[in-house]
């Protein structure tokens, strides 16, 4: 090996350097030689460190590889014990389910047998009784025979007389069972309708005036009716012609007296011989041209009325037409009843009993409000008002069925196909035979009592009827030797429906049939 200094020397000489330089470069570069050889040693010192370290760690990751398998082996061997015992724990269910099985078919087995046993004893007993049926039947049949020849009556006469003996028999009970019956239902039916009609009635009450045919006007003089009268009694001519009324002037102080059986025309010619009487003014021309005037006011009036009839109902769309007509029920009466109020009445009752049954209380008071309206036309047209109402109800836009079928059937003259027909007759009932709502003439309050007294007295068994309590009740005294009670009870029935069909009445009428046996003897 070379000498540094010489190489140094060298290499100085080379690049031309001095003698310094070449000594400092060369202590340089052995320094540099020296930091290598302890750098190199450092790297095999941390070398054989790592290698320690790397060995601890694989010891240490060995024994934690061991500690986790045996771990795993614990657990591995805990597992494979309970799977074991719960094995013998279904082993010995099933020993005992088997055992449970075992017992079941041994049981089922006995069972088996005790069954065909019992088969076989039944078997036994069915022939018995079958032999002993056969026997029977054998014996029944010569006893027929023998009962036969004794009463010398066929299997037929027997049958139809057992028959007949048996609807006797029946006859009673069935009579009895309907009687139960149709009380239960009357009893409850009457017990709801008095319900509904006491809360419509009370909740319903209007004043009510009887109309007649003729009125009064008061005059300021009775030289007022030399005015009225006229000269040779042109102006009463002219009036009575112009108004188609007829005015009475008597000895009556203070008042004339307008008549007609036309209220329309009743009311006009009041109003407009109170207009001549206040004007002062009376002869033919004037009487005419007042006359015409008050005609115009008496149909605008007879508007207003019907549409305040409607109004007060809560009705509307209603033509103007019908309308015009409720007014004109205004000036019409019923029995001395005013039509229009009793319209009204109905109208609100029928509304009402709607309410309390669950129905269109708005439409049953329309059907009340229209059931009558026929009466404004009815000397106009041909046939009764339900039918002319139906038919100007229908003419003049009404389309509701109801309605219509209300206005045709509420007199029971057609079919009754809706419940609003029924409550509106209900309605019409109970206006028309409140007290004091209408009068009858005497004629006819006789002939009505005779109709219902002869119609009881035309059915057989019985002997005597008795119109009472103003024609509401019949009392009919039945014959005890020819009717029995369970036949009393169908001829009243058959009465009460015989009333029904033949004679027209307000409200309903009660009939009682009154049958007893009476035994008399003396002791002497």
């Amino acid at each position: 090996m070379l000498d540094p200094c010489v190489v140094a020397s060298c290499l100085a000489a080379l690049l031309g350097l001095g003698a310094g330089a070449a000594i400092a470069f060369v202590v340089i570069r052995r320094q540099d030689r020296l930091n290598l050889n302890s750098a190199q040693q450092r790297a095999h010192e941390k070398v054989a460190h790592a290698e320690k370290e790397a060995e601890t760690i694989l010891k240490s990751a060995e024994l934690k590889a061991k500690d986790e398998l045996f771990q795993k082996r614990e657990e591995f061997s805990k597992e494979v014990e309970k799977s074991r015992g719960e094995l013998r724990d279904q082993e010995r269910r099933l020993e005992k389910r088997e055992d449970s099985l075992e017992q079941k078919h041994q049981l089922q087995l006995k069972k088996d047998r005790v069954h065909q046993h019992t088969e076989r004893k039944l078997h036994e007993r069915r022939e018995a009784l079958e032999k002993r049926t056969a026997e029977a039947d054998a014996l029944v049949q010569q006893q027929t025979q023998k009962l036969h020849e004794i009463c010398n009556l066929t299997r037929e006469q027997a049958e139809a007389i057992l028959m007949e003996r048996l609807d006797r028999e029946l006859a009673v009970e069935v009579a009895a069972c309907i009687q139960r019956q149709e009380e239960q239902l009357r009893l409850a039916a009457e017990q709801k309708a008095r319900e509904v009609l006491a809360t419509c009635v009370q909740r319903y009450a209007a004043d009510h005036t009887a109309d007649t045919t003729v009125s009064t006007v008061d005059i300021p003089s009775d030289d007022m009716k030399g005015r009225i009268i006229g000269r040779e009694g042109r102006n009463i001519r002219a009036f009575e012609k112009a108004t188609g009324v007829d005015v009475i002037v008597d000895d009556t102080p203070g008042v004339v007296i307008v008549s007609a059986f036309d209220n329309v025309r009743r009311e006009t010619a009041k109003l407009a011989l109170t207009k001549l009487i206040q004007d002062g003014r009376i002869h033919p021309s004037r009487i005419e041209e007042v006359v015409k005037e008050t005609q115009e006011e008496m149909e605008r009036h007879i508007l207003e009325i019907g549409k305040q009839a409607c109004l007060e109902a809560n009705i509307g769309g209603l033509h103007e037409k019908l309308i015009q007509l409720l007014g004109r029920l205004r000036f019409r009466t019923s029995y001395s009843q005013n039509v229009l109020q009793h319209s009204l009445e109905v109208a609100h009752l029928s509304g009402m009993m709607a309410d309390e049954l669950g129905m269109n209380g708005m439409l049953a008071r329309r059907c009340g409000l229209l059931h009558d309206v026929g009466k404004a036309a009815d000397h106009e047209m041909e046939g009764g008002h339900p039918k002319i109402g139906a038919e100007l109800a229908r003419r003049y836009g009404e389309t509701s069925k109801e309605v219509l079928h209300a206005i045709a059937g509420h007199h029971d003259d057609v079919t009754v196909d809706h419940l609003y027909t029924v409550l509106v007759a209900a309605a019409d009932a109970i206006s028309a035979a409140r007290p004091g709502a209408r009068r009858e003439t005497l004629e006819k309050y006789v002939k009505r009592l005779e109709d219902l007294e002869a119609v009881a007295s035309g059915f057989p068994g019985v002997e005597q009827a008795y119109a009472i309590q103003a024609g509401r009740e019949v009392r009919v005294i039945a014959n005890a030797a020819q009717l029995s009670d369970s036949e009393a009870v169908k001829i009243c029935r058959d009465i009460a429906q015989a009333i029904e069909q033949q004679l027209s009445y307000p409200g309903e009428i009660k009939v009682t049939v009154v049958r007893e046996t009476r035994a008399v003897d003396f002791a002497r």
